[in-house]
């Protein structure tokens, strides 16, 4: 059987990662990151894309067994891109419109008032990704799922740690951690309330 790859980000599909249309069927030309509920989930440039996806040149390296650098795996994607269909096409008839979700995430996470806390922008990650243990009440523990799919991002604090954004229809979880998600602490686990 043929190897299929997401038209955007060039990930091997499997029937767990499909994206999903707009009607919440399956869609076998993107994966879940990258296109979601009828459109893509960020508004990227090749060479953004190309950028984003070489942070995660270890898995790369790990899948393949070559031992490629962030920047060697960038060149090597943007020798690949121009023959996925979200970048040789008409750029005009593809779905560039971002998710209401995904904007409404971005405000409530700007609004939690949480110093060095400030996103422009979400992408759609795996909960097994993310989900990070942290020490409550004495016990290690799990607040994702990791088979279901968060709005999320990294941001870089001032002191060298990271803030971990998750958000999903149900709540906004925020956490801190050092490199590689060393020392990980729960900071907020939110409730949204629906309107």
């Amino acid at each position: 059987m043929e190897q299929k790859f997401c038209q955007s980000c060039g990930m091997p599909l499997a029937e767990e990662i499909l994206g999903t249309n707009a009607d919440g069927s399956k869609n076998s030309e993107y994966c879940i990151y990258c296109y979601k509920d009828g459109a893509f989930t960020g508004d990227f440039t090749m060479e953004q894309m190309a950028e984003y996806c070489s942070m995660f040149v270890e898995e790369y390296n790990k899948n393949t067994g070559k031992n490629l650098s962030a920047c060697e795996y960038k060149e090597e994607l943007l020798k690949f891109f121009p023959s996925l269909k979200r970048w040789n096409g008409d750029d005009a008839n593809l779905p560039h419109a971002n998710h209401p979700l995904k904007k409404l995430f971005i405000e409530e996470v700007n609004a939690l008032g949480l110093p060095n806390l400030h996103v422009d922008n979400l992408y759609v990650l795996q909960g097994s990704f993310i989900n990070q243990p942290y020490n409550i009440n004495g016990n290690m523990v799990k607040l994702l799922d990791d088979n279901a799919t968060y709005w999320g991002n990294q941001v870089i604090k001032d002191d060298s740690r990271c803030y971990g954004i998750a958000c999903c229809e149900q709540f906004i979880l925020v956490s801190e951690y050092g490199k590689d998600g060393a020392d990980a602490e729960l900071i907020m686990l939110k409730n949204r309330k629906f309107t």
